[in-house]
């Protein structure tokens, strides 16, 4: 999936008016939602097969559960992955709706959340945590199974990697158009 951000030379004037090349700020509006439906789509899309895929990739890499456990442990990840996946779209679509003056975390946090989920599929079939450095212990002390999305497109799409990018774009642009019109509109 490409999303054009709509962003380059023709659109990064440093003034702000009518005739400065920028875009009118309902196209930047339609943009943001362009990237939201995307980063939404994508998770709806990916999130499923990346819980059962880490949960699969984990519990192969021990090697320590037999065959009847193996499956158990990956239809376990299957059964809970849908509510995972629409708890963590439900909380995106709720970042995407506030104001991006209120927004407190990044779409890349909120999928984050989606780490709880193979984390405790691993912990109740008796796999292990594995050996992490200390930067990522401190970072994701959550994370015991070095799973965490590092990125967007670490659910298994490349392409939803610079969505986030975008989304961070959009918000600036937005915040920035604002304290402008507010500069202009002071006494």
């Amino acid at each position: 999936m490409r999303v054009e951000t709509g962003w380059g030379p023709e659109t990064s004037g440093a003034s702000s008016g009518p005739d400065d090349g920028r875009e009118p700020a309902h196209a930047a509006s339609e943009r943001d939602r362009e990237v939201a439906d995307a980063i939404v789509a994508g998770v709806e899309r990916c999130g499923h097969s990346w819980i059962v895929g880490s949960v699969t990739r984990l519990v192969d890499a021990w090697g320590r559960l037999d065959a009847a456990a193996r499956a158990a442990a990956v239809a376990d990840a299957d059964a809970v992955a849908d509510l995972a996946v629409a708890t963590v779209v439900a909380a995106l679509r709720d970042l995407f709706a506030a104001d991006p003056a209120e927004q407190r975390t990044t779409p890349l946090q909120v999928v984050r959340g989606l780490v709880a989920t193979p984390t405790a599929v691993l912990r109740r079939a008796g796999v292990p945590g594995v050996v992490r450095d200390a930067f990522e212990e401190r970072a994701f002390p959550d994370d015991e199974y070095d799973i965490v999305p590092r990125t967007l497109g670490d659910l298994g799409d490349p392409d939803l990697g610079p969505l986030l990018l975008a989304w961070g774009l959009a918000k600036a642009a937005e915040l920035r158009t604002r304290a402008a019109e507010h500069r202009r509109e002071a006494p």
